[in-house]
């Protein structure tokens, strides 16, 4: 590793959690791409290993920030959460033996199919006074368990923390305000995040040195995004609409970048 690399590295893991702090996603999003075509990490595979368990650091700090303003539906967050674990525990074990580059190309496809999506439903109203209690777990519980173990494959397999699943994800299933949405997905990133470094981990696919350089940067661009997110949340779309260009943009390079990578050009 050079000096620059070394900067570089400290760099995008400031964007990974300033990302991850103000949308509650796209940090591992951001953090493939980023090490593969910014740091110049040659493998796909180290990539995503390491880029796992740097967002699943990064958003566990992020979380405690969203909880203290009052931004995370627990029990919503933690059903999510546990279906979601058996499923990215699956995702990852088959990401693992899948080729690297065609990865990356399916990666930014289903990015770019999000990002659509949020286009489209842009609303961040939703409702900030949902609970899951005895009266309403009939109507709550299924989606929360459904969407969460689907999610849960996608993540394990594309070797990410989900957020920019998760989030839609929570919205569909409950019909929450998009900001605890984003908070409650923090504590799925976190889970999902650390199952798939696990993985990866015991396989060898993840740099060390490059976690502790992201996780550095992390913990500066998560201040930075968490305040940004609290004033942004009175804003009823500018959250969902920067959250729906950063997925977009990024997806459209990954795309991008892994056809000219499959036709050797």
């Amino acid at each position: 590793m050079t000096f620059l690399s070394d900067i570089l590295s400290l760099l995008s893991g400031l964007s990974i959690g300033f990302v991850l702090s103000l949308i509650g996603g796209g940090g591992s999003v951001l953090a493939t791409p980023l090490l593969v075509y910014v740091v110049g990490v040659k493998s796909p595979h180290v990539a995503i290993g390491t880029g796992a368990i740097a967002v699943a650091v990064n958003a566990f700090a992020n979380l405690i920030g969203h909880a203290r303003a009052g931004h995370v539906k627990w029990n919503c967050a933690l059903i999510f959460a546990a279906s979601g674990f058996i499923g990215a525990g699956i995702g990852s074990t088959l990401g693992k033996h899948f080729d690297g580059q065609k990865l990356l190309l399916l990666f930014g496809i289903v990015m770019i199919v999000v990002a659509a999506q949020m286009f489209v439903n842009r609303s961040a109203e939703g409702n900030a006074n949902l609970r899951l209690t005895a009266e309403t777990a009939r109507q709550l519980v299924p989606p929360l368990i459904g969407y969460g173990f689907a999610v849960g494959v996608l993540s394990g397999f594309f070797g990410i923390g989900g957020g920019f699943l998760v989030v839609p994800g929570l919205v569909a299933a409950t019909r929450m305000s998009l900001i605890m949405a984003v908070g409650s997905s923090l504590v799925s990133v976190t889970v999902f995040g650390a199952t798939t470094a696990a993985n990866y981990a015991i396989s060898g696919l993840v740099d060390w040195r490059l976690v502790a350089l992201f996780l550095a940067g992390g913990i500066v661009g998560g201040l930075v995004g968490g305040v940004l997110a609290t004033k942004l949340s009175k804003e009823h779309r500018a959250l969902s609409l920067i959250f729906a260009v950063v997925v977009a943009v990024v997806g459209l390079y990954v795309v991008y970048r892994g056809v000219r990578n499959l036709l050797g050009t």
